[in-house]
């Protein structure tokens, strides 16, 4: 992943192309499994702010050292 993420809310698509995922479907399942980084709905639309998504990564990251 680039050190520098947009400075906008991410989509699901976003996320399956900055950590290379099989599908969408991924995502979704974090957020049902409660595993992946905090989102919000806009609408019926999953959006993802670029620092609670490196406040994720940082957390995997920690767990993994």
């Amino acid at each position: 992943m680039a050190s520098q993420l947009p400075n906008r809310f991410l989509t699901p698509e976003d996320l399956v192309e900055m950590f290379e995922l099989p599908s969408v479907e991924t995502v979704y399942q974090w957020r049902r499994k409660r595993t992946g980084p905090r989102g919000f709905r806009v609408g019926r639309h999953l959006r993802f702010d670029p620092s609670d998504i490196r406040a994720w990564v940082d957390s995997q990251l920690g767990e993994a050292a």
